[in-house]
């Protein structure tokens, strides 16, 4: 078959899109920039890549009239621009315009379990973009989740963070919220398993695991799979704001996202009982198996996806090429050189820079930065890397992001998405002399943006001078 698939920089469709080319199938990927996208990991001719954004209509002229599925898996909750929900109203209704200008005969549509009057703004608005796109000229198939258990996925990494930071923790009453989470595993079963399937067509599914737990016993079956012994207490006068920020200073949510969360995280999301997973032969994971087969993954350094990858802001909403051409004129640069032996090994060294690995030099000094950037609104260095030895174009890298991985090429290019009075970027470069060239460049917003810069200035002649000291560092023999 033909499948359109769009999301697919975001967590489902990353680790959907594999297991539909191992199936045969031809997939067109819509993505709003495509040097986010990393083509070397599909060597097959039945990808192709489109470059659309939904909220332009024009733009979805691209998509083929030769479809047979379409996978919806657009999410905007994470936002930090705009109103999430108008944004998704008007990627759905898009969508749906032209989706019913072409042959296709189902749409597959992942939502959230919507079981109750009392809903959130999250999860009115996915009600409302199931709304939107039934009753067309396709056939619509919804697949209704709440938590997805699974390497990466935010409420995995959230209750990780909650566990693994704190021993104990004075909570707000929605820990006592009931839900029934499901394993990544069976999300991807299912939405393969209804592609095509006429049995499914116009239907809604509620898919959870075979649990039902509140958040606080989730955190506490977390932990001791983890082999630790954590305290939570719940208090009732934690408000949604205060809650809000809880989540966001010590977990590594982004502020809208934790404030968008705790309000979904009052309301049950419990299943109502369906025959799907008997339908299709799908045996569903209890949340103890996905939380170990979550850690397999990661041990392993075979982390597909991460919610942190989804992008958040409209920075790069015309592209990363833009930032790929670092500026020379009215900034300012710390250019520091170095010879080295074993280029190689200083490559390996740059491309698992950052995360647990850490800067190599002055990480203390890289920390409290974070954390000055977290009280103003900024990401701070909570994001970490996905994986531990790879990155490619759009990873979020602590407060940078990969504008560009080029490992042949031996450069590696950031930029900062912490709150700066102008722009950043952090290169490493080795070229063919073996001479690795570490830039620093900031282009200054006005004169903020110039006393940022001196009042910096000592802190990155430490820090920057240890760091290249460390990069080039033959092995230890």
């Amino acid at each position: 078959m033909k499948i359109l698939l769009t999301g697919v920089t975001g967590y489902i469709a990353q680790r959907l899109l594999p297991v539909l080319l191992d199936q045969g199938h031809e997939v067109v990927c819509c993505v709003r920039n495509i040097e986010r996208f990393n083509k070397k990991n599909y060597l097959t001719s039945n990808l192709t890549l489109i470059e659309v954004d939904f909220l332009k209509k024009e733009s979805l002229q691209k998509i083929p009239d030769d479809i047979d599925v379409a996978y919806y898996l657009i999410h905007s909750m994470s936002t930090q621009i705009g109103d999430f929900e108008n944004m998704e109203e008007q990627c759905a209704t898009n969508f749906k315009n032209r989706i019913e200008q072409t042959q296709t005969k189902q749409v597959i549509y992942l939502s959230g379990i919507t079981n109750t009057e009392d809903l959130s703004k999250h999860l009115s608005s996915r009600k409302n973009v199931e709304t939107i796109l039934s009753g067309s000229k396709f056939a619509l198939t919804t697949l209704k989740a709440g938590i997805i258990v699974g390497s990466g996925s935010a409420s995995f990494e959230i209750i990780r963070d909650l566990v693994e930071k704190l021993p104990f923790m004075i909570t707000p009453r929605w820990l006592k919220t009931k839900c029934q989470p499901i394993a990544i595993r069976n999300v991807i079963e299912f939405l393969v398993g209804v592609t095509g399937n006429k049995e499914t067509y116009n239907n809604s599914y509620d898919i959870g695991g075979p649990d039902i737990l509140s958040y606080k016993e989730m955190l506490l079956r977390f932990a001791k799979i983890r082999g630790l012994k954590r305290r939570i207490l719940i208090v009732p006068v934690m408000t949604p704001k205060i809650s809000s920020y809880w989540l966001y200073f010590v977990t590594a949510t982004s502020y809208p996202l934790a404030k968008n969360l705790v309000h979904s995280m009052k309301i049950e999301v419990i299943c109502k009982p369906n025959n799907l997973a008997t339908l299709l032969g799908i045996k569903l994971l209890d949340y103890d198996t996905a939380i170990k087969l979550a850690f397999d993954k990661i041990e392993q350094n075979q982390v597909l996806s991460s919610w942190k990858d989804a992008q958040t802001s409209d920075l790069f909403s015309t592209g990363f090429s833009k930032f790929i051409e670092v500026p020379v004129n009215g900034c300012f640069k710390d250019v520091r050189t170095r010879t080295v032996s074993d280029p190689e090994f200083t490559l390996e060294k740059i491309w698992s820079i950052g995360g647990k690995t850490g800067w190599y030099y002055g990480n203390w000094l890289w920390e409290i930065r974070g954390f000055l950037d977290q009280l103003i609104g900024g990401v701070g260095m909570r994001r970490g890397r996905k994986s531990a030895t790879e990155l490619v174009t759009g990873d979020a890298l602590d407060f940078w992001r990969v504008i560009l991985a080029d490992k042949e090429d031996k450069r590696l290019l950031l930029f900062a998405e912490m709150k700066l009075p102008g722009e950043a970027w952090l290169e490493f470069k080795i070229d063919e002399k073996n001479i690795l060239t570490q830039t620093a460049t900031f282009r200054p917003l006005g004169l903020l943006g110039r006393l940022y810069w001196y009042s910096v200035l000592p802190f990155h002649g430490f820090i920057f001078r240890g760091m290249i000291k460390r990069l080039a560092r033959a092995r230890k023999v």
